[in-house]
């Protein structure tokens, strides 16, 4: 047993991408508060900042990380903080994500470029930067956020909907890559979700409330998520006891997809 205890989850580091606030914020929180040491990565070292006081106030222990996942030396530099600050990464959380409404006729290539840069790419560069010590300690959890709006589709929202599809087929080729390392790799996709980022983009458009309506109307439990919700999915994948869970994609949509 003396090995097994070697690779309990709790107190393990977790680096977390987008967590200055909305859903990542809220996954920092849950994580600190299952026992984890969190690296807050994220853009907004202000939103990062704010995490971090919200997890020391509760008794939890973080780090605030200044990272642009566009950037791969600042996701290499980001990484080498957490570890130089907290330890080695045993879990990776991509929750950084970007996205504005528009139809796909109306999107030209630097948009296209954006979205894709955020939501895709940058989850490759943190995967890149942080397997090869878990393959190498063989424990690590990557959970990697989607959306939806992979699996059924979402209107104005092609090319997000399109790096989140790419987001599902990784995840599920890396968790056979490092099946046998002691590493799971799992999606978690999120329906509609009351955060800033969604305020915003509402805001953004001419017709929010309407929006909001139709995103709230296609959800069977008529109601959008809250960030805690989401934030428990990504704790379960994070924990010892989903050990034997990978390649999976677990929607907390309120039934918005049923697969």
């Amino acid at each position: 047993m003396e090995h097994h205890t070697l690779h309990r989850s709790e107190g393990r580091v977790a680096l977390v991408t987008g967590g200055g606030s909305g859903i990542g914020r809220q996954i920092c929180v849950s994580l600190a508060a299952a026992g984890h040491n969190v690296g807050v990565a994220d853009i907004n070292t202000g939103g990062a900042t704010e995490t971090v006081a919200q997890i020391e106030n509760a008794g939890g222990a973080a780090i605030a990380v200044a990272m642009d996942v566009t950037n791969s030396d600042s996701v290499v530099e980001g990484r080498l903080q957490v570890v130089d600050e907290l330890g080695p990464i045993g879990v990776l959380v991509n929750c950084a994500g970007w996205d504005q409404l528009m139809p796909f006729i109306d999107t030209d290539e630097a948009f296209w470029d954006k979205v894709i840069e955020i939501n895709y790419k940058g989850m490759l560069r943190t995967a890149h930067a942080c397997l090869p010590d878990m393959i190498e300690v063989g424990w690590g959890r990557v959970i990697n956020i989607a959306s939806d709006a992979a699996r059924v589709g979402s209107s104005l929202e092609a090319v997000y909907a399109g790096a989140k599809g790419g987001v599902i087929s990784f995840t599920k080729t890396i968790a056979r890559e490092v099946a046998r390392k002691g590493v799971t790799a799992n999606v978690v996709c999120p329906g509609p979700t009351d955060t800033p980022l969604i305020q915003a983009i509402v805001d953004d458009s001419d017709d929010g409330d309407k929006v909001i309506g139709a995103m709230t109307r296609a959800v069977p439990m008529k109601r959008m998520g809250q960030p805690s919700e989401i934030a428990s999915a990504v704790v379960y994948f994070a924990s010892e006891d989903a050990a034997f869970v990978t390649g999976q994609t677990l929607s907390v949509s309120g039934g918005l997809t049923m697969a």
